[in-house]
């Protein structure tokens, strides 16, 4: 027989030898048992060095020499005569035929038994080495199944670690989204505080000029663009939070795939590389019957490359988070850039307005200082003029007076009388016209007096708003923060 583990073929490379018979034939035996004598039963030895005890015991033969046991001491085996046995006579004897018969039978069956252990003894050596080859094909094909699924697993743990590197690309970008616009929402609170300290200083604006003109119009509107800025970002920057928590839970998932990926992994190869000369290799009773095993290919297939489609979807919406982010930071920054130049613009429109009324002012109001200037210097003629009046009014009454003291009929009514009394009334005249001309040119004087006032009180106005509109609002906006601020670049 060849040794275990050696091809079916190696078996029937050589034509088998003829097998040599051991007994001789039954005719020859037959006649060879002629003429001899009857078998006598020698000693047995009740044990067998070639036989195992466990599994045949000899027939115990026991002889009953008792009645000739004195008489027959010492005799040998040879001299010993045949056990004559007691029963009676008439007992039926064996043929000489029946034994020859029955010996032939047992030839027969002994020969049919020792072929049926030869056919026994070659079929368990086919059954042997078909078994022996039957485990190490299926040993193989076990350990081809296992080296494959080592291989899916290989794949699976490669795709894994490419999906999760992308994944950790992309949650790190989205942070730094995250991060811009954070600092881009907290460079609008200073622009919101500006605006809104403009309103308040403008607000210190006196009489006419706390007008709700155009500068107060586009700092109500920036105010508005700056809080609709901060909203859009306040709420892009929750929904990136938001995000940044799915791809960490995907994440997780694809590291949670990975490890039990890598830890199958390792098992699967170890199992691979075991052999029948390994160490380690041990009996484990029952543990086919175990069955722990959760999923099937499909399911577990199914499973990896759910997580993968999960990552990969979240990892593109995160994309377009950031994209949208990013053209709303730029969006955000280009708006609030130019409402922030309207307004300037606006400041300096209403400045040079202001700065113009200042000037028209200053120029009335220097007008009136000359006309109050000149309508004093005509009061002061008009009195003059009304003094001046005085001596012939004196003149002329005092002539009148001195002829109402002619005697009788020297009373005449004549012309130099007539002309004295109209001279009286003419000087009295021109002294009520002066009057009258004095009272108005007073009444214009007072009228220019408030004026005067008036316009001083506008030029302190004006003089305010110049304060507050060029020195205090234009003083805080004269820098706007750089596009890579607002941005959240720095």
């Amino acid at each position: 027989m060849e040794p275990v583990g050696s091809p079916l073929t190696a078996i029937y490379t050589h034509p088998r030898s003829t097998a040599t018979k051991l007994l001789p034939a039954i005719s020859a035996m037959a006649s060879s048992y002629k003429d001899r004598f009857p078998y006598y039963p020698l000693p047995q030895n009740s044990s067998f060095p070639w036989m195992s005890s466990t599994y045949y015991k000899p027939a115990a033969i026991n002889e009953t020499w008792a009645p000739f046991s004195k008489s027959f001491q010492g005799m040998t085996a040879s001299k010993k005569l045949p056990f004559i046995s007691n029963k009676p006579t008439f007992i039926t004897r064996y043929t000489p035929d029946d034994w020859y018969k029955s010996n032939l039978t047992n030839y027969k069956e002994s020969e049919t038994y020792q072929h049926d252990a030869q056919c026994l003894r070659v079929n368990t050596s086919h059954m042997i080495e078909d078994k022996y080859q039957q485990s190490e094909k299926t040993q193989g094909e076990n350990t081809k199944s296992l080296g494959i699924r080592a291989n899916d697993i290989g794949f699976w743990k490669s795709e894994l670690c490419l999906e999760l590197d992308e994944m950790i690309k992309e949650t790190n970008a989205l942070t730094d989204t995250k991060k811009r616009l954070e600092r881009a929402l907290a460079e609008t609170e200073p622009l919101l505080q500006i605006t809104q300290e403009c309103l308040l200083q403008r607000e210190k604006r006196m009489s006419i000029d706390l007008v709700h003109d155009d500068v107060e119009k586009e700092l109500f509107t920036e105010v508005d663009v700056i809080r609709s800025c901060q909203e859009r970002m306040q709420q892009y920057l929750d929904m990136a939070k938001a995000q940044l928590i799915s791809n960490r839970v995907a994440q997780h998932e694809l590291e949670k795939d990975l490890a039990n990926k890598q830890a199958a992994h390792h098992i699967d190869n170890k199992c691979y590389n075991l052999s029948n000369t390994s160490d380690g290799i041990s009996y484990y009773q029952g543990v086919e019957r175990v069955d722990a095993t959760i999923s099937v290919p499909d399911s577990w297939t199914k499973f990896t490359d759910d997580n993968i489609l999960r990552s990969q979807s979240e990892r593109a919406a995160s994309a377009k988070l950031r994209d949208s982010s990013e053209n709303l930071l730029v969006v955000t920054a280009n708006e609030m850039r130019c409402q922030f130049s309207r307004v300037n613009v606006a400041f300096t429109n209403r400045i040079a307005e202001t700065a113009d009324a200042k000037s028209k002012i200053q120029t009335h109001l220097a007008k009136t200082l000359q006309e109050i200037f000149q309508m004093e210097m005509n009061i002061e003629a008009i009195q003059k003029a009304m003094r001046d009046q005085g001596p012939p009014f004196k003149v002329a009454q005092t002539r009148l007076d001195e002829r109402t003291w002619r005697p009788n009929m020297e009373l005449c009514r004549d012309t130099a009388q007539f002309r004295l009394v109209n001279e009286v009334h003419k000087i009295d005249e021109t002294v009520q016209t002066l009057e009258q001309q004095l009272r108005d040119t007073e009444d214009n004087l007072q009228m220019l007096f408030h004026a005067k006032s008036i316009l001083q009180y506008e030029l302190a106005v004006k003089a305010n708003s110049l304060l507050i509109d060029q020195e205090k609002c234009m003083g805080i906006r004269k820098t706007f923060p750089s596009i890579a601020r607002l941005l959240g670049s720095v």
